[in-house]
């Protein structure tokens, strides 16, 4: 952060630039405010860094993915009371920008503190989100960055066309990546006993056969 930071503090304009920079970040908080009175449940937008973003339906093969790990996960967590998953529409306010994951899991500790009217929620514990065209710079970049940064301890990056899941760990405030599964099991550190065949999210079959596995457990 001081190397960064180095350039503007040797500035003979730092005042300048610190007073530049404190009108800029009280226009993002007045934008902040419109885009919660500008929101309805029926949308699917975010806000990332002064910029209310829109995002487009998705495909179908982007929903199947991203219902079947969801499913998978809501069964497993509630089955063995292990805290709370959501899916999709949940928005989760972060320092600066808020955010709609594709799925987000709440240890039984932040599960506890959550209402059910609650409509911004703090980070949770775990992430998936299932990339596309138009969302992947953004799932890769500033989330991948602000999750770590808010003490997400795992996030998944799901590939739906390669039928690939990327899981990440964190460590010291930075993701590293454990594993690039195509196939095999893949298990999460954070979701304690969760393991599943990678193909459970790719493939309807392998689906309902994990998810009666889990049921019968």
């Amino acid at each position: 952060m001081i190397d960064i930071l180095t350039p503007l503090i040797q500035s003979p304009k730092l005042q300048e630039h610190f007073i530049k920079l404190k009108d800029y970040i009280k226009e993002e908080q007045q934008k902040r405010k419109e885009f919660y009175d500008f929101i309805t449940e029926d949308m699917k937008a975010e806000f990332i860094n002064g910029e209310v973003i829109i995002h487009s339906p998705v495909t179908v093969d982007h929903a199947s993915v991203s219902f079947n790990l969801a499913s998978l996960l809501h069964f497993y967590t509630t089955l063995n009371n292990l805290g709370k998953v959501t899916h999709e529409k949940l928005m989760i306010a972060l320092t600066r920008n808020n955010y709609e994951p594709d799925i987000c899991f709440f240890s039984p500790a932040k599960a506890k503190k959550l209402k059910d009217d609650q409509k911004l929620c703090p980070a949770p514990d775990f992430i998936v989100e299932v990339i596309s065209k138009s969302t992947e710079k953004i799932d890769r970049g500033v989330k991948f960055e602000d999750y770590a940064l808010h003490d997400v301890k795992e996030y998944w990056i799901i590939d739906p066309k390669h039928k690939t899941i990327e899981k990440y760990i964190l460590v010291n405030k930075k993701y590293e990546l454990e594993e690039k599964l195509l196939h095999g099991d893949i298990s999460s550190k954070v979701i304690k006993g969760f393991t599943i065949p990678v193909k459970a999210i790719f493939n309807k079959t392998q689906f309902a056969k994990t998810l009666a596995t889990i049921s019968n457990k």
